[in-house]
């Protein structure tokens, strides 16, 4: 198993960070309790992936919320495909990982607004 470069690593944290970002603002909610939902799920994780995305500050894309949201995905499209180049047996842990994360980050303050099922929805597509 080859190390990750920093652009694979970059891609990494934009996908991960960004989709937690996404459903965050899909509805307003309490930002502390969904922080702390993603960072929680965040475990689930291989440690090589963990390192990886906690190895520096996240990038995400710039732009309108539609420019945010097409990165991010775009991102997470990318990310299994890194994943996949490096341990295809890491990919449906990644995948399983990311979809947990959004969902507690969706469910922190109690109830899943339709916003937030319906871009928890859209990561979910984007990992598959």
């Amino acid at each position: 198993m080859t190390a990750y470069t920093e652009a694979e690593g970059q891609t990494l944290r934009t996908a991960v960070f960004g989709a937690m970002v996404l459903v965050s603002t899909a509805d307003p909610g309490s930002v502390d309790e969904e922080s702390y939902a993603g960072i929680r799920a965040m475990t689930l994780l291989p440690d090589d992936l963990r390192a990886v995305i906690a190895a520096a500050p996240p990038s995400l894309p710039k732009g309108s919320a539609s420019d945010v949201e097409t990165g991010v995905l775009a991102a997470l499209k990318d990310a299994v495909e890194i994943v996949n180049a490096h341990d295809s047996r890491e990919v449906p842990i990644f995948r399983g990982a990311v979809t947990e994360m959004v969902r507690s980050v969706a469910g922190a303050d109690g109830e899943v607004a339709a916003a937030e099922k319906e871009m928890v929805a859209r990561i979910v597509e984007a990992l598959a």
